[in-house]
């Protein structure tokens, strides 16, 4: 329960921010531009909100003078009783809220329609959004997607200056790599050490790595200390590398035993730090990797055969100690677990930034993560890759299970960055949708009629609906076991 509650607070937090931010993209420019902004709403509010204020305190706070137009003429009479007509105005200040659907947020913008879903009069205000410029449209438009984008940027940057970016670059790890059976065919063999491509070497080994891998190229390696290359000429697909069990390549590494769980079976059976495993169940094992996929067997024969589940969770275990071996009998977990974290041999190397050395780094991060994002989103129109779709329960898994900054910060930037790039697809009821119907203008000299807007946002939004709902239930289909 603990867990789950440190997840959901920073999934709200994250989100909130994010969206917070999003929204005053918009507002900010409106603002510049003397564009009306009747509703200023983090998270939605159909029917009621939770909180609502109007921005009288703002004026106060900042000694502002209230935002005052012109509504009709009247007739009034001065203290000598002639007759004049003058102006008859109205404060027309921003509504702040709260709303209670956490889906994301609005900025209710005066003349546009959007999913506010305002009835535009024909009369039109020098202080609504469709009689100003195209320009000055698009950049409101474009205005919440510009923050995200460069919000992104800006937390990559300070992660890099506070925490620096610490890994282990793949030329240094010495024991190489284990490949699984489609790897095998490729040329890979266990133990190779991943130097890079044609294009230049590897830094780390990520997710980028393989999508490289993925792509024909020509993979440079280091086998028996004498560099290989392997023609890699095929499109792979990157899902299936992901998902394939075992993984199409892991960091290989001894079965070292570097911490013993207390109350395991590794603790009852004696074993301590510095244990190597050598075998489990007669079957020799090389690698950490080796020995979890004897567990993963052990688990697949349980699966075949439940009732013999206790049976099959007794094990043998020969371990290695100060150049002597030795045997234990015990029984596994019913997560089938023995209770040890391995030894990781590899020592990572920390690269430092200065303040402003983290700028123009983080900004490369950021486009990095941005262009991956987007050359992985092929894979979305594949069956796979639907089903592969997540809602705010996947989301939320991928915070992590204790409360950790620098992972918070990644996080929320990886967010940043696809809530942009999501946002600016042009698609009615997105921002993009509205930037192409611009663009449209900018280039015919001709406006969509306000009937066509309404009915592309209506249909907009129910894609947009349609989305969340199917990724929603694949959440809760995995949750129940069906995915």
């Amino acid at each position: 329960m603990e867990v789950f509650l440190i997840k959901t607070l920073q999934f709200f937090m994250a989100i909130s921010l994010l969206v917070l931010l999003h929204e005053l993209g918009h507002f900010f420019f409106a603002k510049l531009f003397g564009v009306r902004v009747n509703k200023f709403y983090l998270f939605f509010n159909p029917k009621f909100h939770i909180a609502s204020t109007y921005d009288t305190w703002v004026r106060r706070l900042f000694k502002m003078k209230p935002e005052v137009v012109p509504t009709k003429e009247v007739t009034q009479k001065d203290d000598k009783g002639k007759t004049k007509t003058v102006q008859e105005k109205e404060y027309v200040g921003t509504e702040y809220g709260l709303g209670w659907l956490p889906l994301g947020g609005y900025c209710a913008i005066d003349g546009m329609i959007d999913e506010t879903n305002q009835t535009l009069s024909e009369e039109t205000h020098p202080w609504e959004f469709r009689v100003k410029p195209t320009w000055q449209r698009l950049l409101i438009m474009v205005g919440g997607v510009l923050v995200n984008f460069l919000l992104a940027l800006f937390i990559y940057a300070m992660v890099l200056y506070t925490w620096g970016e610490s890994y282990v670059p793949t030329q240094q790890m010495t024991y190489g790599m284990e490949f699984n059976e489609q790897a095998r065919r490729l040329g890979f063999q266990d133990g190779d050490i991943l130097l890079g491509t044609e294009e230049g070497p590897f830094k780390k080994y990520d997710v980028d790595v393989l999508r490289t891998i993925s792509e024909p190229h020509d993979i440079h390696v280091m086998r028996g200390g004498v560099e290989t290359v392997i023609h890699q000429a095929e499109d792979l697909n990157l899902l299936d590398m992901l998902k394939s069990t075992p993984p199409f390549a892991r960091v290989r590494m001894p079965a070292v035993i570097d911490t013993v769980l207390p109350g395991t079976p590794a603790e009852l059976a004696g074993l301590r730090k510095g244990d190597l495993m050598v075998a489990i169940n007669g079957h020799e094992v090389s690698s950490f990797g080796q020995f979890t996929d004897q567990l993963a067997a052990i688990g697949d024969r349980i699966n075949e055969m439940p009732a013999d589940s206790m049976k099959l969770r007794r094990v043998s275990v020969v371990y290695e100690r100060d150049g002597l071996r030795d045997t234990i009998a015990t029984t596994l977990t019913a997560d089938l677990k023995l209770g040890f974290a391995p030894e990781y041999p590899y020592k990572p190397m920390t690269v430092e930034y200065g303040f402003l050395e983290s700028l123009p780094a983080g900004a490369v991060y950021g486009w990095d993560v941005l262009a991956s994002y987007v050359n992985d989103l092929k894979y979305v129109f594949t069956a796979d890759g639907a089903k592969s779709l997540g809602g705010f329960g996947t989301i939320g898994s991928l915070f992590p299970d204790t409360w950790d900054w620098y992972r918070f910060w990644m996080m929320t930037a990886l967010l940043s960055i696809i809530l942009a790039f999501m946002n600016i697809l042009p698609i009615p009821a997105l921002d993009g949708g509205h930037v192409l119907f611009l663009l449209y203008e900018m280039i015919t000299g001709r406006k969509p009629s306000d009937e066509f807007m309404v009915r592309a946002e209506y249909i907009g939004f129910g894609f947009v609906i349609l989305l969340m709902v199917l990724a929603n239930l694949n959440d809760i289909l995995r949750w129940l076991g069906y995915m």
